[in-house]
């Protein structure tokens, strides 16, 4: 199958090991598994958003006793992943484990880390906890006892995506611009466009997704303020998502005056919780810790970014405030209430800027498709679009733990999502503008969302797509 050079394959089916139940095929959400039943099933390189979703269907594995019997441990040394990895599955994600470690060790760099804000609700089920359990503190600790110098925090990049995207709303509205505005967080939903719906992909946010914009300031803002040369910086990340191992090897997704790659290596939670496991680290045992400032310091609106909905709450927030429309009285969330309007389809019509507006959030790729041909007919009666690939968001990624034969998924999604909706409350800043990180980023490097330095480190140009990425 065909991969875009320099981009290594990302999701794989083993057809040794696949049985043709078509599980993976019923979760694809752009029909890009295909195969007869009984039969190994095979992926359409062209189509594929690389979310993972076929990984977290796939039950079939390799066992000693099949008939022809398979080597587990042989198949994980193949694929890079650890021992402690568990069962070795037909669908499965390109592992990356050897890259971070060695990242790790190199005494030339200095390892910062970030983690996505649902690597907190859902890294703690692969250690015996209750599905949603919140862990950020012993996330941070263990992150820490793996070695890395810097543990920081995707949670405030998505605070600066806030402060970005909300500015780019706010302009599109005022100049004239390509409106709906398209949220550009996640990998999977703009790869959709980009391959899909190509002619639609100038209404994405020309914001770096949050993994991409931490990965830009820890090789500038970070470094500058330690003293560390950007080159020595490795930059690595722990995410829910699969998708996110191509998104960081995209050439349009480099910063800086060498041109340097945003994030060097991303790995998954499951792959994590397999490093933490094989470092002998008893996570649940861990202790609470901080992470490091500044750019572990987050708001609630940070938070949310791992639930369906949160992107376009967070964005909101901000956009209300900056607008003064209920500055003085609003409370800390934007006050916008969204009502079903579809399949995975929220609708909610407010007025902003003087504007009378309309947003919609979609949970789940397969549910996109109306609205998308709205758009493109230019019949489309609303300017502001949150999609998530992943039912639920990134809390249902493709790149979590598995949940266990007869645990209801849906109820497991409810609770990790329930979970940082309970963590944004609880935190005493909920709104990205008011975070005091954030603000002194503003105010000592980046002048202000859309400067000039903004626009280099943390926005791009999609469109330059995306091929490949799956053997």
């Amino acid at each position: 199958m065909s991969a875009r050079p320099g981009i290594a394959p990302v999701i794989a089916i083993d057809p040794n090991l696949c049985t043709g139940c078509r599980r993976c095929a019923e979760v694809c959400p752009v029909g890009a598994v295909s195969g007869p039943q009984g039969q190994p099933q095979a992926i359409d390189a062209e189509r594929c958003v690389l979310c993972g979703q076929c990984v977290q269907a796939c039950y079939a594995f390799a066992a000693p006793f099949d008939e022809p019997a398979h080597d587990p441990a042989a198949i994980r040394r193949q694929r890079g992943a650890s021992e402690a990895a568990g069962p070795v599955f037909a669908a499965h994600a390109r592992c990356d484990l050897d890259a971070a470690k060695a990242l790790v060790a190199d005494p030339s760099r200095v390892a910062m880390v970030q983690c996505a804000p649902a690597v907190r609700v859902t890294l703690a089920e692969e250690f015996g906890l209750a599905p949603g359990s919140l862990t950020p503190g012993k996330l941070a600790a263990g992150l820490r006892r793996l070695g890395f110098a810097v543990v920081y925090d995707t949670t405030f990049a998505a605070d600066v995506t806030v402060m970005e995207e909300s500015a780019e709303l706010l302009a599109r509205i005022a100049e004239g611009g390509r409106l709906p505005l398209f949220t550009s967080c996640c990998p999977a939903w703009v790869r959709h466009v980009e391959t899909a719906w190509p002619e639609l992909t100038p209404h994405l946010s020309s914001c770096k997704s949050p993994q991409q914009m931490a990965g830009a300031l820890f090789k500038s803002y970070a470094a500058s303020l330690d003293g560390f040369d950007p080159a020595a910086v490795a930059s690595v990340s722990v995410m829910p998502c699969t998708a996110k191992k191509h998104e960081a090897a995209r050439p349009e997704l480099r910063s800086g005056p060498a041109d340097l790659p945003d994030v060097d290596a991303v790995v998954t939670v499951a792959e994590l919780a397999a490093w933490l496991k094989e470092a002998g680290i008893d996570f649940a045992a861990l202790p609470g810790e901080p992470f490091d400032a500044p750019l572990g310091r987050y708001s609630g609106a940070g938070v949310i970014f791992g639930a369906t909905g949160g992107v376009m709450e967070a964005a909101l927030r901000t956009a209300v405030a900056l607008c003064g429309e209920g500055r003085e009285t609003a409370g800390p969330e934007s006050g916008i209430v969204f009502s079903p309007a579809g399949p995975g389809v929220a609708r909610a019509e407010f007025e902003l800027a003087g504007s009378k507006l309309a947003a919609v959030t979609v949970s789940g790729l397969a549910n996109v498709g109306p609205l998308l041909e709205a758009v493109a007919a230019g019949t489309a009666d609303f300017q502001f679009m949150e999609v998530m690939c992943c039912p639920g968001g990134c809390v249902a990624g493709g790149g979590t733990p598995k949940l266990l034969p007869g645990l209801d998924v849906a109820a497991a999604v409810a609770a990790r999502r329930q979970a940082l909706c309970d963590h944004d409350r609880a935190l005493p800043v909920r709104a990205a503008h008011a975070n005091p990180a954030v603000t002194e980023l503003y105010a000592a490097f980046l002048e202000r969302p859309l400067s000039h330095r903004s626009h280099e480190l943390l926005h791009t140009v999609y469109g330059g797509a995306a091929k490949g990425g799956h053997d």
